[in-house]
């Protein structure tokens, strides 16, 4: 028998699935299928000069451009020895904050809660669901708004640079922002009622989640450590020691730990930092352990609960990211900063670029820098030399790395759905795709 799916709608990029199952039940063929074609953005960037990089990385995506650019602004970093102030890490704090709001929020109620309640046409879910699809709006918009003042612009943001920004935001607008968000929290609370509401399906395993770790805070902008299986590994050791990727299947490389699968994105990080949520996200989570009388590990062992982990962020980043905005307003926004020398003597001013007029030479070097997209780390690396160009890149996309343990839960399900209808059997398949929420264009760039 064999099932196929042309084409996935409701997630983000173009792919398809296709397996071949025995009439015992056995799959004997099964594939996950991207059908974007490879960019090679890595090769175009060999040879740049590293001011162009983070520009041309954030164009891997239009849903999460901004974690592109800002872990490809502290790669370059790390190469170049350059440290940036307390303000600017706050601020990519809340800019990265930003762009997880808003891609889990289209993806909560436009992408995978039709497959909940049986309605495929946009229009029609926002019938059924009017005041929820008012409020998943709101937050999209706020969280977009967000994106512009920090990034100049809310899709392909232009702002951040290596060492800072070209502008800094105004105080006027992150005052604005600041007022708004009682508003939107408001709208959340609607907006999360579906979703403690809904009845899961459930898939029973055990799954190795990866996020990366401090052990002192809800981990997702630059840490030194990942946790997988209970172990705490540095960035460094994970990404070259411990992932294996395989390039035998273009245009996807893909990830496993130690050879086998692992999952990343929202239900990884809960799983692995979740003491660490706001005590609004943290009171949620329990809520809903408790209205369907399951423990930690049994909420763990269900992938499709990866969908109310993405609502019970969204919470937690609003609430950080309105205690952000505070912080961030007892700076003087308007003072101007200062240049920070890289390595070799070159010097980079912390609201972006190179400082004209420096002297010296850029030195050769390697960085490594790891943060957490809306669906998971994003490991980018980069290799310098001495004028300043890039030798070598390496961008390990989220989608790349949990690819092959959606495979092996699709294979986990295709048994049980055998005696559905064909269409009914391609419901299930694409629902559980969609609990994923893979990026296609970040997987094939």
């Amino acid at each position: 028998m064999e099932i196929s799916i042309p084409h996935i709608h409701k997630i983000e990029g173009d792919a398809g699935f296709w397996a071949k199952v025995a009439k015992t039940g056995k799959v004997e063929e099964l594939k996950f299928e991207t059908l974007e074609g490879l960019r090679q953005i890595e090769g175009m960037l060999v040879g740049r000069r590293i001011q162009e990089v983070p520009i041309v990385v954030s164009r891997i995506c239009g849903i999460c451009p901004v974690v592109h650019i800002l872990n490809a602004c502290c790669a370059l970093e790390k190469a170049l020895e350059i440290k940036v102030s307390p303000l600017i890490i706050l601020l990519r704090k809340l800019f990265l904050s930003s762009q997880i709001i808003q891609s889990h929020t289209l993806h909560l109620f436009f992408l995978s809660l039709p497959d909940f309640v049986n309605v495929e046409d946009d229009f029609e879910l926002m019938k059924k669901f009017k005041k929820e699809s008012q409020a998943a709006l709101k937050i999209r918009d706020f969280s977009l708004e967000i994106t512009k003042i920090i990034g100049g612009r809310k899709v392909h943001p232009i702002s951040p640079r290596i060492g800072g920004f070209h502008k800094m935001p105004e105080k006027n607008d992150l005052k604005k922002i600041l007022k708004e968000f009682p508003s939107v929290l408001d709208s959340f609370y609607v907006l999360s009622e579906i979703f403690k509401n809904l009845s899961y399906p459930t898939l029973k395993r055990e799954i190795n989640y990866s996020s990366l770790y401090s052990g002192k805070e809800y981990s997702f902008y630059q840490e030194n450590y990942v946790k997988i299986q209970d172990e705490k590994i540095t960035i460094g050791d994970f990404y070259s020691d411990k992932i294996e990727e395989d390039l035998k299947i273009p245009p996807v490389k893909r990830a496993t730990y130690k050879g086998e699968p692992y999952m990343l994105g929202s239900i990884a990080r809960m799983k692995n930092s979740g003491e660490f949520l706001s005590p609004s996200a943290k009171n949620l989570f329990n809520e809903f352990k408790k209205k369907n009388s399951i423990s930690d590990e049994e909420y763990f062992q269900n992938i499709y609960h990866n969908l109310f982990s993405q609502a019970v962020e969204i919470l937690h980043f609003l609430e950080d990211s309105q205690n952000m905005v505070k912080d961030i307003l007892e700076f003087d926004l308007k003072e101007p900063a200062p240049e920070i020398s890289a390595r070799g003597g070159s010097a980079f001013s912390a609201r972006g670029g190179c400082a004209s007029g420096a002297g010296g030479k850029i030195t050769r070097g390697s960085g490594l820098s790891a943060m957490e997209a809306p669906r998971g780390t994003l490991f980018t690396y980069f290799e310098i030399d001495d004028d300043g160009r890039v030798l070598n890149c390496n961008i390990i996309t989220p989608t790349a790395q949990f690819l092959t343990n959606l495979e092996k839960d699709l294979k986990i399900i295709l048994p049980d759905i055998l005696k559905l209808s064909q269409e009914e059997q391609k419901r299930k398949i694409r629902a559980l795709i969609r609990i994923y929420d893979p990026c296609i264009s970040c997987a094939t760039h």
